[in-house]
């Protein structure tokens, strides 16, 4: 039976994901359809990543993973079905499908879009519907879509190592204001080689330290500043009974047109974004 997740930027506060579901049932999905969530961000695709990369290791083979978000970013006429670690991608051609998969797919197909050539949200969807219908009912992508390597590459930003130091950058901050850092336990202790270590933050490096990683939230007392090693694998700081990210002014994410410390430059179809995340450095000694 198969299962064809939903991931979206859309949110439920009308009525479009009830009706793209009914989308999906008239055109013949089988299975079940699940949702992973519907507040994605329109614009950090490295926080989509985030969560659409560790959600989809958890589903079975021939899951279907519809993504959606920054749906009209670029009209080119199509959108992205890939396979990858023997599972489905649907997804626009924006630069989240590697974003996501963190390398090239072997297998991406391009679906051409067919019918009303007006284009508008409920439009759009009822074609990623009828993809994902025709998949969940045993028909393979060279079967709906062409093959191709012409589309849009994005990656996310990696961390920077010195001898004594790494600089990552916060990917993603929680309800809680937890905030995520790019920095995975395998590179920490690589680049750690046995020494101690500060994790700084927030604009006085010299004073917001972390000096020890604990292995979850009860290992720390209260209002105790707080680093562990998350369910991903990545860098995690927080504070017991408080809120990280609010109380140092912690950002996750700004796309500007002004020149700050990280960037990541991104030109695609004539056009220029200027990616920039806040920094998290830690010194070894």
């Amino acid at each position: 039976m198969a299962i064809i997740t939903l991931s979206t930027d859309i949110g439920t506060s009308d009525f479009i994901i009830g009706a793209f579901k009914g989308q999906l049932l008239t055109s013949g999905a089988t299975g079940s359809i699940v949702d992973i969530t519907h507040q994605l961000s329109s614009s950090n695709f490295a926080e989509v990543a985030y969560i659409c990369n560790n959600a989809f290791h958890f589903y079975p083979e021939e899951t279907i993973h519809i993504i959606v978000t920054s749906l009209f970013e670029y009209e080119d006429g199509h959108f992205l079905i890939a396979r990858f670690n023997k599972q489905y991608i649907i997804c626009p051609d924006n630069g989240i499908l590697t974003m996501i998969t963190h390398q090239t797919p072997l297998e991406v197909y391009k679906y051409e879009l067919s019918g009303p050539t007006e284009r508008t949200t409920m439009t759009l969807l009822s074609q990623y519907a009828k993809a994902a219908a025709q998949l969940s009912r045993g028909r393979y992508p060279i079967q709906l879509a062409e093959k191709c390597t012409d589309f849009i590459e994005r990656y996310p930003i990696r961390p920077t190592f010195g001898d004594d130091w790494i600089d990552g950058q916060i990917i993603f901050i929680d309800k809680f204001e937890n905030v995520v850092v790019n920095i995975s336990k395998e590179e920490f202790e690589a680049c750690r080689k046995g020494r101690s270590f500060a994790i700084t933050f927030g604009r006085n490096y010299a004073s917001n330290q972390i000096t020890r990683i604990s292995e979850n939230y009860s290992s720390a007392s209260k209002d105790e500043y707080l680093a562990n090693f998350n369910s991903a694998g990545l860098l995690e700081l927080s504070i017991r009974g408080g809120n990280m990210a609010g109380l140092f002014g912690l950002q996750g994410f700004k796309e500007e047109n002004q020149h700050v410390q990280q960037l990541l430059n991104s030109t695609q179809g004539g056009q220029k974004r200027n990616w920039f995340y806040q920094t998290i450095r830690i010194f070894f000694t």
